[in-house]
């Protein structure tokens, strides 16, 4: 019987082993199992993350960029345009354009910006501004930047003229965009009526007057239906002003902008003609000749003749109900116009990583093809010689000649009035110059005024 027991003692105890052993065992294939699981579950999340990380998109630069508007014809719709093709071919850059007025309001507007520490990133400003802005402390020179993008190819494509305005002290500044020239615009079909060669605008100032006595026309009682010529007296007259002076042999400033020369003999005699024209030859109005209507009134044949912007030609082009010619301003001693318009600039108090979104687009912009598309969009003129040798272009300019005028009188052309304190002596010359139209100086005395009064402005940088 104990014999019995004891076996059957043996018996549950083995027993008792193999099932605890069963126990162990089961339990430690589920902790491996659970580290499988774990291992498994932890390789899926770090792919997952990883997939995340792939798809989550860049981050977008935005950059504000100001520009004005100071010529006819649906600009900003062009502009917009322009900003959404560049984000669609740069998607991580968005330009925000901000239409802010004239030149003078955009300057306004920029000078009170910077000043508040809220610059733009860019701004399309008078190329005329470039010591102003250096005064202020408020762009970047563009060097670095050009000559790890092309360098001298890049920078010498640009029209030599433009770059007057662009350059100073061995650096760039500016990128030259939506510039210009005067032009004298003229109606053929007038010309053909007063048996003038409508393949020809006058080529000088003698030519000019007795052009626009021909083409002056009066009714039965010497009112005047049609002017023979329209140059503007307001907006832009130093301008105006400039071409005649370039005509007659010089330029109205030295080439650091820190001296002007207004009160020559030889402005003397430029400005008498202007005013001649009006008071002597009444082939143009005495009183104030609005800039911005000036297009309008040749496109409506309120005169056969205008001085103004190429920046013009494709609203003209546009509007006009008659055949027009395209010519340079009539010279006296020479050919001669100030070039015109706007140049891009990059401001410095700004984050590195928006003055490079900023410079990207400037050279999207720059390119040939988009050079020559903005130069037909405006009328402006093309700013890079390439611009002229793309396809589009020359079939532009083939079907529309008058679109190379205003290249071909850049031979001519010089740098437009820019000094220190641009924006007062502006107004030296600007007041005078009108009070000079009025009738109220005369142009001796304007340009004595003008010259004592931008003297003074300028003596702190000499």
């Amino acid at each position: 019987m104990k014999k019995i027991v004891s076996l059957l003692s043996i018996i549950a105890f083995v027993s008792m082993f193999m099932l605890m052993a069963c126990s162990s065992e089961s339990a430690t294939g589920t902790e491996s199992n659970s580290d499988s699981t774990d291992q498994t579950d932890n390789n899926n999340t770090d792919t997952d993350n990883q997939e995340a990380d792939a798809n989550e998109p860049e981050e977008i630069i935005e950059i504000d960029w100001y520009y004005p508007i100071a010529v006819g014809g649906p600009l900003t719709q062009v502009i917009e345009k322009m900003a959404d093709d560049f984000h669609a071919d740069f998607p991580n850059i968005k330009v925000n354009p901000i239409y802010t007025g004239s030149y003078d309001e955009t300057m306004t507007r920029t000078q009170t910006a910077v000043q508040g520490n809220n610059a733009p990133e860019l701004a399309v400003l008078l190329s005329t501004e470039l010591y102003t802005l250096l005064d202020m402390d408020a762009i970047i020179p563009l060097d670095e930047l050009i000559e790890d993008n092309g360098g001298e190819e890049f920078i010498n494509d640009f029209f030599p003229a433009f770059l007057e305005n662009a350059q100073t002290g061995g650096s760039t500044y500016g990128i030259p965009f939506q510039r210009s020239t005067i032009v004298l615009y003229y109606n053929k079909e007038a010309f053909e009526e007063a048996g003038l060669d409508p393949e020809k605008g006058p080529e000088n100032w003698d030519e000019l007057v007795a052009y626009a006595e021909k083409l002056t026309q009066t009714d039965g009682n010497g009112n005047v239906e049609r002017w023979g010529v329209e140059i503007p007296t307001s907006g832009f007259p130093y301008w105006l002003f400039q071409g005649f002076a370039l005509q007659n042999g010089k330029n109205l400033m030295s080439d650091d902008g820190k001296e002007v020369y207004f009160d020559t003999p030889e402005n003397v005699e430029a400005l008498q003609l202007w005013l001649d024209l009006a008071h002597e030859y009444n082939v143009m109005p005495q009183d104030v000749i609005d800039w911005a209507t000036v297009p309008s009134d040749f496109i409506e044949e309120k005169t056969a003749m205008i001085y103004h912007t190429t920046g013009n030609l494709t609203n003209i082009r546009n509007n006009a109900g008659f055949e027009f010619g395209v010519s340079f301003m009539p010279g006296n001693k020479q050919y001669g116009s100030p070039t015109g318009g706007g140049n891009f600039y990059i401001f410095k108090d700004v984050p590195e990583e928006k003055q490079q979104a900023a410079w990207e687009f400037v050279k999207w912009v720059s390119e040939p093809e988009r050079a020559a598309q903005w130069s037909i969009d405006t009328g402006y003129v093309a700013v890079r010689e390439s611009a002229y040798e793309t396809e589009l272009m020359a079939a532009y300019v083939e079907d529309f000649p008058q679109a190379a005028v205003a290249r071909d009188q850049l031979e001519f052309a010089s740098a437009e009035l820019s000094t220190h304190q641009n924006g007062r002596v502006y107004k030296a010359i600007n007041d005078n110059l009108q009070a000079a139209v009025v009738g109220q100086k005369t142009p001796e005395e304007a340009l004595k005024d003008a010259q004592e009064e931008a003297d003074r402005i300028l003596a702190p940088f000499n």
